[in-house]
């Protein structure tokens, strides 16, 4: 792909990675970022154009059409997704709504190829080892709406003669990840040499720096894939080993309490892409 990349959700935690890959292979991007959040940029030297939205899911066909012209390739990352709330928040059917406007827009303007971010958590997770060709069993309204994004334009981009792959994320850790997570919760505890409290971490995931998902991302999206892929290890490792390695780096195993915390009893047990 040599034409124009436009990027979305380029200040958030995957969009920034996905970003610092497109500048290392040189490509020409265009961002569309929320008025304000241009601050959060750490490298402008790909950014050929930037537009400014009070919000980009809430805008017309019309508007859209405007930004994408001259667009060969979009890649979509930007979604609801403030820790704690975006599971279960309405603004996953905004989201939707307005990735679909946002479709229509790039056959209006000619869009040669779209690629869109979504969740392992669209596929039957009880299947554990999850493959492209799981089938889909969404349970929640975030899961659903990434689906329903996913089903709609792969029937639909191809009948207006535009390329479509769509990326599912596991579990990322890295850079820029929200405090509340998993891994800056071990890191902050560690640091100030205090108690982890922990459940049994028997539960097995996929987990993937940020920075390479980023990569991964980039590569389905200057490349010639189509349909869905899965951004993944494909290593299954326990939360237990997650939690021991990173204590390892501040050589204090003994500050993890491993069963002070509950199991929740909705919590897969295994979720390991596999790649392909």
């Amino acid at each position: 792909m040599t034409g124009v990349v436009l990027l979305t959700g380029g200040t958030g935690f995957v969009g920034r990675q996905v970003l610092r890959a497109l500048t290392d292979t040189g490509a020409r991007v265009r961002l569309v970022v929320r008025e304000g959040s241009e601050g959060r940029l750490a490298d402008r030297s790909a950014v050929e154009g930037m537009i400014r939205t009070k919000d980009l899911f809430r805008e017309p066909v019309e508007w859209w059409a405007k930004a994408l012209d001259g667009v060969e390739t979009v890649i979509h990352v930007a979604w609801y997704v403030e820790s704690g709330k975006y599971l279960q928040s309405p603004e996953n059917i905004t989201c939707l709504e307005g990735t679909l406007r946002m479709a229509q827009a790039a056959a209006l303007a000619g869009v040669k190829r779209f690629v869109g971010v979504g969740t392992c958590f669209e596929y039957d997770i009880s299947a554990g080892m999850l493959a492209t060709d799981t089938p889909l069993r969404p349970v929640s309204p975030y899961a659903g709406a990434k689906a329903a994004a996913f089903l709609a334009l792969s029937q639909w981009l191809p009948l207006h003669q535009i390329d479509f792959a769509w990326c599912r994320l596991f579990y990322l850790f890295g850079e820029g990840e929200d405090e509340r997570r998993l891994v800056p919760y071990l890191r902050a505890q560690l640091a100030a040499g205090k108690p982890v409290e922990l459940t049994s971490g028997n539960q097995i995931r996929d987990f993937l720096d940020v920075r390479e998902a980023g990569r991964q991302i980039t590569e389905v999206a200057l490349g010639n894939r189509m349909g869905p892929a899965n951004i993944c290890s494909g290593i299954p490792v326990t939360v237990r080993q997650m939690a021991e390695r990173i204590a390892d780096e501040y050589g204090r195993r003994d500050l993890l309490r491993f069963g002070a915390r509950p199991d929740n009893l909705v919590d897969p047990p295994c979720v390991v892409g596999l790649k392909g």
